[in-house]
């Protein structure tokens, strides 16, 4: 089982698709919590050039709480990170974790339709870019 699922998109710029994704993830009744600029945060803490590479900190909040309801612990496993990449080809990937993949790690079943439940929407969120 893979542990994320992806898109690459081309014909937009990177910041394009960060916008489409933010978009797209509302749509399904995330927000972004935190983003954290890997190109940025490489060069000022280590003086490396990396390319273009967002990790967006997705939630859910009706899903966070009921997960969180079930098992204090998941907290772990949240936010749900959905990547935007600069490929070198100068397209874009989008990349999402896979809760159900993350799931099966903590081995408690009734987490299971809420994470598949997430999964349907993250993929709905990859699958709608364009």
């Amino acid at each position: 089982m893979t542990y994320y699922f992806s898109k690459t998109i081309t014909g937009k710029s990177f910041d394009q698709v960060i916008a489409l994704v933010t978009e797209e993830l509302k749509k399904q009744g995330f927000g972004v919590v935190t983003e954290i600029d890997m190109k940025e945060t490489f060069k000022k803490k280590i003086d490396v050039d990396f390319r273009k590479y967002k990790i967006l900190g997705a939630c859910h909040p009706q899903f966070a709480h009921k997960i969180l309801m079930t098992d204090d612990k998941i907290g772990v496993f949240l936010p749900c990170n959905v990547v935007v990449q600069e490929l070198p080809s100068g397209s874009i990937e989008v990349f999402a974790v896979d809760p159900v993949a993350s799931m099966i790690a903590v081995k408690n079943d009734s987490l299971m339709d809420i994470a598949t439940q997430v999964q349907q929407k993250l993929k709905t969120v990859v699958g709608n870019i364009h």
